[in-house]
């Protein structure tokens, strides 16, 4: 998507516009593909933070820059801690993110999630965070996890049995197999899919359609069909840390990292 700002940003990896009472979150690292460090994660968090207290914003918009929404965790900062056993690098995205969720959850305006490329790991619980997810026809969607050897975060495993229920959910997050943004649609994973060409137009039209409605009516629909599981998300979240954590610091980890940097398949050992 591209985006003229009428207002503009906050950081370099967090690019912030504003059409009228819509306001546009972009992830900007499309060297990327926009994958969360503590940086950008941080970014997030406190963006989300601010936006929740203005009131003249009416609906929240977050998509990536370039050609990926988000790949999930900066596997070379991560692999980097992984090495040394350090999670320094680690653990603030995992915080950030939990607190980042959480806002995207609770705060009182509708926010979309405009998909525009792969959305995976923490990428795509990102999106799933957010009240409505629409997608380009050429997105792709995948709890790639345990591909790594890490745990599914950023809410993955409160939001996706919800959407999908629990055998389908396993199977993905079991195998880390990606799939199309066909077949998330069909899965209900995304509200609705377009051509690349109709895109942007799209989730503009869309935005500005809620932007435009009764906000008193539209904010008290979302507080009672989000904000009310905020207990049950939250402990969710810690749980997910806590996993992330221990499975961060184990063999499997390690060797599943540097497969993926080796570009090959990795052996792991269960423990």
């Amino acid at each position: 998507m591209s985006h003229a700002p009428q207002t503009a940003s906050s950081s370099l990896v967090l690019q912030e516009t504003r059409q009228g009472s819509v306001t546009t979150l972009v992830m900007n690292r499309p060297d990327r593909l926009n994958a969360l460090n503590n940086e950008l994660s941080t970014a997030l968090n406190e963006a989300l933070k601010r936006l929740a207290n203005d009131a003249s914003v009416h609906v929240v918009v977050l998509t990536g820059a370039g050609r990926a929404f988000c790949a999930g965790g900066d596997l070379g900062a991560i692999g980097k801690g992984r090495e040394r056993g350090d999670s320094t690098e680690l653990a603030p995205i995992l915080r950030s993110g939990m607190q980042a969720v959480l806002n995207l959850r609770t705060m009182p305006q509708p926010v979309i999630a405009a998909v525009n490329g792969p959305a995976a790991g923490a990428g795509m619980n990102l999106a799933l965070a957010c009240d409505i997810r629409l997608a380009v026809d050429g997105a792709v969607f995948g709890q790639n996890f345990a591909k790594v050897g890490l745990f599914p975060d950023y809410g993955g495993t409160y939001f996706l049995p919800q959407l999908v229920g629990p055998s389908v959910a396993a199977e993905m997050f079991y195998t880390g197999e990606m799939i199309d943004a066909a077949t998330a649609h069909r899965l209900g994973i995304i509200n609705h899919l377009f051509p690349a060409e109709h895109f942007e137009a799209s989730v503009t039209a869309c935005a500005k359609k809620i932007a435009e409605g009764p906000q008193l009516a539209i904010r008290a629909v979302k507080q009672a069909i989000f904000h009310r599981e905020e207990p049950e998300l939250r402990e969710a979240l810690e749980r997910e840390v806590e996993a992330q954590l221990k499975c961060f610091h184990s063999h499997d980890c390690l060797e599943g990292i540097r497969a993926f940097m080796e570009k090959r398949q990795p052996k792991f050992q269960g423990s």
